[in-house]
């Protein structure tokens, strides 16, 4: 062993309070351009346009935000071939962040075309599957979406109700889809349905089929900026060259849902430092009893929590992310972060919304909005108790799911 022969000091280290575990120098240049690329995006294109978007649920943008992302490169960005860029799951993962920083409902779009729908073709398509669909869904050219839950079902896919008969020719597909990003202005709906044997499949619909009915789903506080949906299958007929071959079982719609829960993972510390910064920037301007907010210790502990949470934070989600790339990342460990983290970025934006006073209940501040949209990126994808289930199945040995 080698003994240094100069010792090693940190004294002149200096602290980054905005990144203090140095996440910034752990990433490749290729990582560090591609998160300057989503950051500007971001901030310039999405932010003016969100509380507009969010206020209203006007969703006509939603096609030109795909198409967007399709020119950045950013869709499919972890695929490789068929016009995607090829790059790793660490950019991936810092495209969802910067996407998410702005809005929950922006990243929901881009985890949907990018892993959900994108994947599950890239996964368990033919040949001739992937030349028609994914240079279209490369581009943005193409809208997608990932039918899987049901009004029943959502925790429990395996009791879905929706069925494909067998019929000359292809499957005849019936059933009932909710809580499914983007079926209105899908151009094509990744659908999952059980065949007469029971076991789970997989189906390209294509928009305009018979039978085929989309509504978006009305009343919701969550995820506004982008349509949340719903679909129903009336006697529909797919080609068999419409089924996806490689598909057999939850094992095909799960491997696109630990992507899209990864995703998850990644952009929910965009919002949680969204709201930390808002909130510090807030208690340092605001002055109550002469003196910035920002110098009573109730606020300085709760930045102080806002920012060691949020730095363990990223380094798991990149621990993570270099792991997918190495081939060395079971569900569990998706699992793990999502539900850490889902749960954690919604504590950090409520500790926000309080440290705003009454200004936090207002839009355009920012922060409501992200308690909002948080409430349910907790939710969906597994909820933090079936991710519990998962983790404590994999602890034990013994599932608690039934």
């Amino acid at each position: 062993m080698s003994v240094p022969t100069k010792p090693i000091t940190t004294e002149e280290a200096v602290f980054h309070w905005d990144d203090p575990l140095r996440l910034d120098l752990q990433l490749t240049d290729v990582e560090k351009e591609i998160q300057r690329m989503a950051s500007e995006y971001a901030q310039e294109s999405l932010l003016p346009r969100v509380l507009e978007a969010h206020r209203t649920e006007n969703y006509e943008d939603i096609p030109c935000l795909v198409r967007e992302l399709g020119r950045n490169g950013f869709l499919g960005i972890n695929l490789h071939g068929f016009g995607f860029l090829g790059l790793n799951h660490v950019c991936y993962g810092l495209v969802s962040r910067e996407l998410e920083r702005v809005d929950s409902a922006y990243r929901t779009v881009y985890s949907v075309q990018s892993s959900l729908a994108t994947e599950a073709i890239y996964l368990n398509g033919s040949a001739e599957q992937k030349e028609t669909y994914l240079p279209g869904l490369a581009k943005g050219e193409l809208i997608a979406c990932f039918g899987l839950t049901e009004p029943n079902h959502g925790s429990d896919p395996g009791s879905m109700e929706t069925r494909a008969a067998k019929v000359p020719g292809g499957y005849q597909l019936d059933g009932h889809k909710k809580w499914i990003g983007l079926a209105t202005m899908a151009d094509i709906l990744v659908t999952w349905a059980k065949d007469e044997e029971g076991i789970v499949r997989g189906f390209i619909i294509e928009k305009g089929i018979p039978g085929l009915s989309a509504e978006n789903i009305e009343g919701k506080f969550s995820l506004r900026a982008a349509p949340t949906c719903e679909f129903r299958l009336d006697k529909v007929f797919v080609p068999e060259a419409n089924m996806l071959p490689k598909a057999k079982g939850l094992s095909a719609p799960f491997r696109s849902l630990n992507k899209a829960r990864f995703s998850i993972a990644w952009g929910v510390i965009g919002a949680a430092e969204a709201c930390w910064k808002i909130a510090r920037d807030y208690t340092l301007q605001r002055k109550q009893f002469g003196r910035p907010l920002a110098a009573n210790q109730l606020i300085q502990r709760k930045l102080a929590d806002m920012e060691t949470q949020i730095a363990l934070m990223s380094q798991a989600c990149l621990r993570v992310a270099r792991l997918l790339d190495e081939g060395q990342c079971p569900h569990e460990v998706i699992s793990l972060v999502k539900r850490h983290c889902a749960k954690t970025a919604l504590e950090i934006a409520l500790t926000a919304r309080d440290m705003l006073g009454a200004n936090g209940i207002i839009d355009e501040h920012h922060v409501i909005r992200h308690v909002l949209n948080l409430m349910a990126v907790n939710t969906y994808e597994g909820t933090e108790d079936v991710h519990a289930l998962i983790l404590g199945r994999a602890q034990t040995g013994i599932s608690a799911f039934s």
